[in-house]
């Protein structure tokens, strides 16, 4: 599930006219850096949720996603698998509710069309390194977690973090922490990447019903919360490029490095 509903206030007024998701990084529209890493891992499909102008992201991508085109001749003939390209659907927020649910009511929103396990990515953040294994997904599904989250190494826009990092047994995945902000343990940025269960926003866990029909707003950060507190998260840390795309003058910095 991409994250693409949002206002973007802080873009403004870059986003007056345009969906953040879709402001230029690079030659490119932000999200589509996603759908291609997406595309080159053999996802088959992604649903994306929208809002504000979400009509704009329709206009643009459709309901598919071809990486072939964007490869060259050589990368074409050694990634045939990627010729049917990438269902992409859609839940709109904007058009049902009148406006964006916040993550953990779009993610309810959405349940029905998602799987026992899914990707969960912010559209407005630009790491172009980052691959959507499905090792990762293998040895995700072979815990009992709710939740495997990457955080990355704080930016200057949140030099507290967000969750700790405990690391477990050799060979077990290191626990995401619910710290305090004052901790003496660091804490770590959640990048807006993850792996999740659909056990996370069902009964016993998230107390919105499954496909939100009232249209309930609700944050994911006290799901995870409770969930940390339980030991049912875990996390590894990734120190790859990464940037949350949230004002113009971030913007241009990655397009003046382009």
């Amino acid at each position: 599930m991409l994250l693409a509903a949002g206002r973007g206030e802080r873009m403004r007024p870059l986003t007056d006219a345009c969906p953040k998701p879709l402001l230029p990084v690079q030659g490119k529209p932000l999200m589509q850096w996603h759908l291609e890493a997406l595309a080159r891992a053999g996802c088959p499909q992604v649903l994306v949720n929208t809002a504000w102008l979400g009509e704009q992201i329709v206009q643009v991508f459709n309901g598919h996603f071809d990486l072939k085109p964007l490869l060259n001749k050589r990368e074409q003939l050694f990634n045939k698998e990627h010729s049917s390209g990438m269902r992409i659907t859609y839940s709109h927020e904007g058009q049902d509710f009148g406006g964006a649910l916040e993550t953990a009511g779009g993610i309810a929103r959405a349940l029905p069309l998602l799987g026992e396990v899914f990707w969960v990515l912010a559209g407005d953040v630009f790491t172009p390194d980052f691959e959507f294994a499905q090792a990762a997904v293998d040895r995700f599904m072979a815990t009992d977690k709710l939740a495997h989250l990457w955080l990355v190494p704080n930016p200057p826009h949140n030099p507290g973090g967000d969750f700790g990092l405990h690391a477990t047994a050799q060979g077990r995945p290191a626990l995401a922490l619910n710290l305090p902000k004052d901790a003496v343990q660091p804490r770590y940025t959640y990048s807006t990447i993850g792996l999740y269960r659909r056990a996370l926003f069902e009964p016993l866990w998230c107390d919105i019903p499954p496909g939100n029909p009232m249209g309930i707003k609700a944050p994911l950060a006290p799901l995870l919360r409770r969930a940390m507190d339980n030991q049912k998260v875990s996390a590894e840390l990734y120190e790859g490029p990464w940037t949350d795309v949230g004002t113009p003058q971030r913007l241009a910095e990655l397009n003046d490095c382009g």
